[in-house]
């Protein structure tokens, strides 16, 4: 069984998510999505809400194609985490060369700690390059339209978080 690790914040959860998800279950037969717990971090959502984000959207995904989804937290190390649930591949997305630069530091650093967790780049569709959670947010906390780039229970989520501006 090829196990999948696919990391993040998902605050909140996105297209390019989405985006990343279905390319991953077309690799994988089980895909664990580690939900990161940063102290440090003042996350709009809860654990939990992101965790029921994923849910609501994904599981029927990943029902329709043979993948066991598995949606939990985390906040050790990725390779440790990763041990923890069986996971040889860990899933990271690129949109760009910035992208690319930092996620390469990365899995240079995760396969001297793990050898044995293969890091898989998957590439954001172009629809989806410029999606990401922090601008997303940003444009919600600012009454923007980000309907073009969550899924409608996310707008759903955020509209009711943030109020008649979101």
């Amino acid at each position: 069984m090829r196990v999948g690790l696919y990391p993040g914040s998902f605050d909140p959860f996105t297209n390019g998510h989405l985006d990343m998800l279905r390319a991953s279950f077309r690799i994988v037969d089980r895909l664990v999505v580690a939900i990161g717990i940063h102290p440090a971090k003042a996350p709009l959502f809860t654990p939990q809400e992101r965790a029921e984000m994923i849910e609501e959207v994904v599981a029927p995904i990943a029902k329709a194609a043979g993948v066991v989804l598995e949606i939990r937290t985390f906040n050790n190390l990725v390779t440790q985490f990763a041990a923890g649930v069986g996971a040889t591949l860990l899933i990271r997305g690129l949109r760009d060369g910035t992208d690319l630069d930092y996620e390469m530091q990365m899995a240079g650093m995760n396969a001297s700690i793990a050898p044995g967790l293969q890091t898989v780049f998957l590439p954001a569709s172009p629809e989806d390059r410029h999606v990401t959670a922090t601008l997303v947010r940003q444009v919600a906390q600012m009454g923007g339209d980000v309907s073009p780039f969550v899924p409608p229970s996310v707008v759903a989520r955020l509209a009711k978080k943030l109020g008649p501006k979101a």
